[in-house]
């Protein structure tokens, strides 16, 4: 096996970013390196011979633990070696296996099976466990502070924006619980789809032909060996198990890293000059520019999106992959291997937003100082319901006309509509109708007009946090093993400007 040194790899995912996400990647390597691939092709080809053995009334518990740790222990230089000369990895794996079993064994290895049975039920392995054991619990943790902040910022005042101007208030946990509850939604369908990952045992194209010349039914045997390994058969096989197994699941790793893009925006435009409402730590040796010593830039937020927009376009590849003519050929064979990268990618933004969560600093005075800004027009909005409710006809134009003059005469919505009292005499008396004893200072305090924000934001914080807790826990074995150099945390702590 040859020994490289990271800084001569050609993918950042193997050098610059491995060095920040080193537990996270090193779980996916135990399921999706090359090395993860082989042993997993190896498993299967153990589920197919124990499959075989028993139908011979050759069960022997003893036998199938020695064989399934040949499996485990398998080499996978040795198999490369022997694929030089074999020019084809399921053969090299099949003289490789049959050299380690049993010689009264030998013969039954790869019995029936197609290379494509092989590998696509390895695939399914491999990838439902990386989603299960290493993505899930990432994005949970991930969901499990959006929750917390939800609930903690829940009464925080802020003012909402639409189109990047002041709309009306909402709350900052108001703003989180939209990302809890888009990221949410992602996590039981990721589950449910790794879990209905399909393997195969269905022969050239998928129609049992070698299978059947030694069994009656071949399907129960399919079924029989994929149960060995928490598989169940793909419904109807070519050489291919049914693509769109995998491409759901990938389509659904896509959203949620949309999910996670989308909100890494939202934190860094929070973080302008001119906004400046969060901010992401700041180590103190840190730097943010190499001229400018005063920078402070969101640049993990941008990092995010960064990974996404390198990552998100592979999803068309996805989609290219569901393509294959005439049963079978092998214009995957080369795409479907950077299927990993795309996960990794996921795993190290997830891991970096983490980061950002878990260490944002929420300016909630500067959030009321921006929300206050605006000289109360986000309250025109109010003040042409109550208008509206006191029978005002054109309620909606009366408010413009205010908000103009408000804006021309430098004064506030309130000042300008007590230049108009019969406008103010209505909209004074609705408020009196709602409880508001004292009308004026409902302009006073804008904060207080911000509908079911905190409340939502509250219930849907414990929601989430509550669904997080489902895969959370699993992130605990992400952490880098001992002597790795690593102290236990489960996000990146890398200062590397990207």
């Amino acid at each position: 096996m040859h020994s490289r040194d990271i800084f001569r790899n050609l993918s950042p995912l193997d050098h610059r970013y491995w060095e920040a996400n080193e537990a996270v990647f090193e779980a996916l390597a135990d399921r999706l390196s090359e090395e993860a691939q082989v042993r997993a092709q190896a498993r299967v080809e153990v589920a197919l011979l124990e499959t075989h053995l028993e139908a011979r009334g050759r069960a022997d518990p003893e036998l199938f633990a020695r064989l399934e740790a040949i499996a485990a222990a398998l080499d996978p230089a040795e198999v490369a070696a022997e694929e030089e000369k074999t020019r084809h990895n399921v053969r090299a794996l099949v003289n490789v296996l049959k050299r380690l079993v049993p010689a009264d064994a030998s013969p039954l290895v790869h019995l029936g099976a197609t290379s494509v049975d092989i590998l696509d039920s390895a695939r399914a392995l491999t990838l439902r466990d990386a989603a299960l054991e290493v993505v899930l619990p990432l994005l949970a943790a991930v969901l499990d502070e959006l929750g917390r902040l939800a609930l903690e910022e829940a009464e925080t005042p802020q003012v909402g924006r639409t189109h990047g101007r002041h709309a009306v208030p909402i709350t900052f946990g108001f703003a989180m619980a939209e990302y809890a509850a888009r990221l949410g939604k992602c996590l039981p369908r990721i589950e449910e789809l790794a879990k209905d990952l399909r393997g195969k045992l269905a022969g050239a194209t998928g129609s049992y032909n070698a299978l059947a010349m030694s069994y009656a039914d071949p399907e129960a045997i399919e079924r029989a060996c994929l149960s060995r390994l928490g598989l169940e058969p793909s419904e109807h096989s070519t050489q291919l198990v049914e693509s769109e197994h995998a491409l759901r699941l990938l389509l659904e790793l896509d959203v949620a890293f949309g999910v996670l893009a989308n909100l890494a925006d939202d934190l860094r435009h929070l973080q302008r000059e001119e906004i400046d409402e969060v901010r992401e730590s700041f180590g103190e040796t840190q730097v943010g520019s190499s001229t400018m010593p005063q920078k402070r830039n969101p640049w993990n937020s941008e990092h995010v999106k960064s990974l996404w927009k390198a990552f998100f376009p592979r999803s068309m590849t996805f989609f290219m992959d569901q393509i294959s003519e005439h049963q079978r050929d092998l214009t995957n064979s080369a795409s479907e291997r950077f299927t990993v990268e795309f996960v990794a990618g996921l795993c190290a933004a997830a891991n970096r937003m983490l980061k950002v969560l878990r260490g944002l600093k929420v300016d909630r005075a500067r959030m009321a100082a921006n929300l206050a800004s605006g000289a109360g027009l986000v309250l025109a909005e109010p003040t042409y319901i109550l208008l509206a409710e006191a029978g005002v006809a054109d309620a909606h134009e009366a408010v413009r006309k205010l908000t103009l003059e408000a804006e021309a005469s430098g004064v506030t919505l309130s000042a300008a509509l007590e230049r108009h009292p019969e406008l103010r005499d209505a909209v004074y008396a609705q408020l009196r109708r709602l409880g508001h004893e004292d009308p004026a200072a409902f302009f006073a305090r804008p904060e207080l007009y911000r509908g079911r924000a905190a409340e939502k934001a509250a219930k849907l914080g414990e929601k989430y946090r509550a669904l997080a807790a489902r895969w959370k826990g699993g992130l605990e074995g992400l952490k880098p093993r001992v002597g790795a150099g690593g102290g236990g945390e489960p996000s990146g702590s890398g200062t590397k400007t990207d």
